[in-house]
């Protein structure tokens, strides 16, 4: 039976089990996980937050990824400023990104979520007002979602994916993880 775990990467936590790049140990998946024989099933960047889904399913892993399954992804996302209708609807229909257009995404303002506080936090900026929005994605392009925001005028502050398919980070705290 293949092994599905569902971990909320914190920020500043590299997608892989070790870092051989960098000269100075950064943290990694091993700092939070040790389950021999899974693999995260995509990726989520460091500056990134939320849901990582591994597994030793190879075919459950592809299935998770590859964008021609199409399966939603949903990101809470905080921006700068408040984005009007027009940004809204430039996102929902799609956005022209240097690598080609995006796809459709699902997209409404949402009240601040209660979410665990992000070391380092966000910059705080009293002249910037800025604003959440829940986005629904069905492909994966390298930082696409920040590239979609950015493109709108809105770039974003704070990057949380809550949810992959039917799969959401609902009770599961900041750097844990549980077994599907």
């Amino acid at each position: 039976m293949a092994r599905l775990i569902l971990f909320n990467k914190p920020f500043d936590v590299l997608s892989q089990f070790t870092d051989a790049r960098s000269a100075s140990p950064r943290a990694t998946l091993s700092d939070y996980i040790d389950v021999p024989g899974v693999y995260p099933a995509g990726r989520l960047d460091r500056d990134s937050e939320g849901l990582l889904l591994l597994t030793d399913d190879g075919w459950l892993q592809s299935r998770i990824s590859d964008p021609k399954y199409k399966t939603e992804k949903t990101y809470l996302v905080q921006v700068e400023r408040e984005p009007d209708e027009a940004a809204l609807a430039a996102l929902r229909k799609g956005v022209m990104l240097k690598d080609g257009m995006t796809r459709p995404a699902d997209v409404r303002r949402i009240d601040e979520p209660d979410l665990w506080a992000r070391t380092p936090p966000v910059r705080f900026r009293k002249s910037v007002p800025d604003c959440w929005l829940e986005l629904t994605i069905r492909e994966g392009r390298n930082r696409q979602v920040r590239r979609m925001t950015a493109a709108v005028g809105h770039p974003t502050l704070r990057l949380v994916r809550w949810r992959i398919g039917d799969w959401s980070l609902e009770g599961i705290a900041n750097g844990e993880w549980r077994e599907a």
